[in-house]
Parts: structure tokens; sequence; C-alpha cells
């Protein structure tokens, strides 16, 4: 699992028909001191996450292993929208309290 924020949503018209009814999301790879570490994914949303928010997300055929994703051609899932995480005692993100 990695963690990343919600950066953004893609549209696509024209897809596989196993893709049919899925929502997407941009996000952007975030490290365990809260701080952008570049780079971004495109990731199938399996629990109504929104932009801004600090999600946990899976890759390669983990991504595949959801009630959303079983059996359809993703690479990546959002499967949790993070409420906070600390790091060697350390609060590190608490959600509302993320600067704006």
């Amino acid at each position: 699992m990695k963690l990343a924020k919600v950066i953004g949503t893609l549209v696509a018209t024209q897809k596989d028909p196993k893709l049919e009814g899925l929502r997407y999301l941009v996000l952007g790879n975030y490290g365990p001191d809260n701080s952008p570490e570049g780079g971004s994914v495109v990731a199938v949303d399996g629990v109504g996450a929104g932009v801004g928010e600090m999600v946990l997300y899976a890759s390669g055929s983990s991504a595949r292993q959801t009630v959303a994703t079983d059996n359809k051609p993703v690479d990546a899932v959002v499967m949790a929208i993070v409420d906070s995480w600390e790091v060697e005692g350390d609060e590190k993100y608490h959600k509302g309290n993320e600067e704006r």
C-alpha cells in the first residue's frame, strides 16, 4: 500500500467494457513524513474519496482484489481514506488539520 493525495479526477468516455461504471482519481504520491514524493498515478476509486483527501492505494495484482475491481484490468485502486498517521510518536497527518 502507498500513501497519496487525491489531486484530480479523470474521465474516459471510451474504455474497455469491464471498466464501465468505475470512477477514476489522479493521485500524487506522498511519503510518511507527509511530503510529496513526486510521480502520480490514476487509480480506480473504491471508497468514495474526493479531491484533497489523503488515501491508501494498492497497485499491481493487489489492485484487482477489491469488490469494485475484481477481475478488471486495473493497476491501482484507492482502498482507504486516511484519517491520521504518526511516525515514531509524531503525528504527521490528521484529517481536517492539513495545511491549505
